[in-house]
């Protein structure tokens, strides 16, 4: 049973020298757009979850570089580079874990290398930021088609997080790998984690398929034993910040969890990624710099405290899936099965990156 897959969702937009990001925070009772027309600014929306999701950080940041180059035009030769470099770092030091950040904020210099002139600057770098937005979704397009064809027909899959349209340019990686496989009619039902603190599941993702007429039922973290135990599930599917050179991946906060209950119920676990979430320069897991926030995002829930006064909160952004718990990572250019160096190094290979 083949169904439409709808992809109505856009995050992120560049129009009339400005950058527009759907505010993510107020979704789903508010959708409001904000924009952007200078560098700080947009870190400051990275920073605090006005736009998140690794690719969605690269993306903006990219624009930011661009705004950051428009911000100068008018100076002179000897002073524009100095500034946008310092703008550059502003934006990379908004979120550490994501790498597709600072692939994107490498790019930009790359590009910013090749000009003489601030002109040609502002020129270059637009090209650049939307063609990685336009190459982003042409990626997860791919991604969901790669992870669909591994999908066996008959039962439901459970995501964390978010990893949709509103965590990339468009489309998704595991939730493109859901969107794909709902329209080929392989997966009976949609399962999310709510993903405390930031509930990002029912807030987004909840937010997100239904936007795009498909059915989700929402469960606490808690509640996720129970529903792999009752075996209603085939896999377990989730998106990457960042990925090792071994396999390891850094996810939000409680994917390690899923990964040890979908091992141990004997559930598929798949990680759905561009290629450029794989940071060859980090060798383990281990090493991947883990975000660390604010105890009040535990502690309480928007303005409201919940916590008994005087509680601490310990209150990491991801946490780091060994890749033994892997049974496979998607990329845009091919699955990894068992993922491990030789196999991600190949694959990289493969894609001439």
């Amino acid at each position: 049973m083949n169904r439409s897959v709808p992809d109505t969702i856009r995050p992120i937009r560049f129009d009339a020298g400005k950058l527009h990001l759907l505010d993510q925070r107020l979704l789903p009772a508010e959708s409001r757009v904000n924009t952007y027309d200078d560098a700080a600014s947009v870190a400051v929306a990275i920073r605090e979850m006005v736009v998140r999701g690794a690719p969605a950080i690269g993306i903006a940041a990219a624009f930011g570089v661009v705004l950051a180059c428009d911000r100068v035009r008018d100076h002179h030769a000897g002073s524009w580079r100095a500034e946008v470099d310092a703008a550059i770092e502003r934006l990379a030091a908004a979120r550490p874990t994501a790498v597709n950040l600072f692939w994107a904020l490498d790019r930009m210099r790359a590009v910013l290398d090749r000009c003489d002139t601030v002109a040609e600057a502002c020129a270059a770098t637009f090209a650049e930021a939307q063609a990685m937005l336009e190459a982003d979704i042409a990626a997860n397009r791919r991604i969901g088609a790669a992870g669909a064809a591994l999908i066996e027909p008959g039962r439901a899959v459970l995501t964390h997080c978010n990893t949709g349209s509103l965590a990339t340019g468009g489309f998704g990686t595991a939730l493109g790998v859901i969107r794909a496989s709902w329209g080929e009619g392989r997966i009976t039902e949609v399962f999310a984690d709510e993903t405390r603190p930031w509930l990002q599941g029912s807030r987004l993702t909840a937010w997100e398929l239904l936007q795009d007429g498909i059915p989700v039922q929402l469960l606490c973290e808690g509640a996720a034993a129970s529903l792999l135990q009752a075996g209603r599930v085939g896999w377990v599917i989730v998106g990457a910040d960042r990925i090792a050179a071994n396999g390891d991946t850094a996810n939000k906060i409680g994917t390690y969890g899923l990964a040890l209950l979908a091992r141990a119920h004997g559930v598929g676990f798949m990680v759905a990624a561009p290629l450029n979430t794989v940071d060859f320069g980090i060798v383990e897991g281990s090493a991947i710099p883990i975000e660390m926030r604010a105890e009040s995002e535990v502690l309480g829930f928007g303005d409201q405290a919940i916590a008994a006064p005087g509680a601490r909160a310990w209150n990491p952004a991801f946490d780091v899936t060994p890749a033994e718990l892997i049974d496979v990572i998607v990329t845009e250019h091919g699955a990894v099965h068992r993922p491990d160096r030789a196999g991600l190094t190949a694959l990289r290979k493969h894609s001439g990156g």
